[in-house]
């Protein structure tokens, strides 16, 4: 179990740095959504028996870090995301209860659903990325 986990937090860690590093170029002021900044929200779900553990979401290198989650389900605080952000990005780890478990994320902008990512197993890692450009 100790090993499960610890193939857990690294996978985790991976994915976290992939998204810190991404959308890094300099930032040219094009805006090219019109100047309007976006409202983000950001949900987990797991299936029965399961918990989520910890949660990374954000834009662009603006990531927050959400550990020690347990539960269901969880939703993320509604984040202003300026009109010059890139991307969207959603990390959230959870133990499934059994090899048939479910994590799914969900990523909203502006209300709107837009991407949507569903892994399984018992170790439980998903990630979801959105372009804002």
């Amino acid at each position: 179990m100790k090993t499960e986990k610890n193939k857990i937090a690294t996978f985790f860690i991976l994915a976290f740095s992939a998204f810190a590093f991404t959308s890094c170029s300099k930032d040219d002021g094009d805006d090219a959504n019109g100047g309007n900044s976006h409202k983000l929200v950001f949900k987990a779900e797991v299936s029965a028996g399961s918990s989520i553990n910890q949660s990374v979401y954000g834009y662009d290198t603006s990531l927050t870090t959400v550990t020690g989650l347990g539960g269901l389900a969880w939703t993320s605080p509604e984040v202003t995301a300026p009109a010059n952000a890139r991307v969207a990005s959603f990390v959230v780890n959870a133990v499934g209860a059994n090899a048939s478990s479910t994590l799914k994320l969900q990523v909203f902008v502006d209300g709107v659903l837009k991407k949507e990512s569903t892994s399984t197993g018992t170790a439980l890692v998903s990630q979801a990325q959105y372009s804002l450009r």
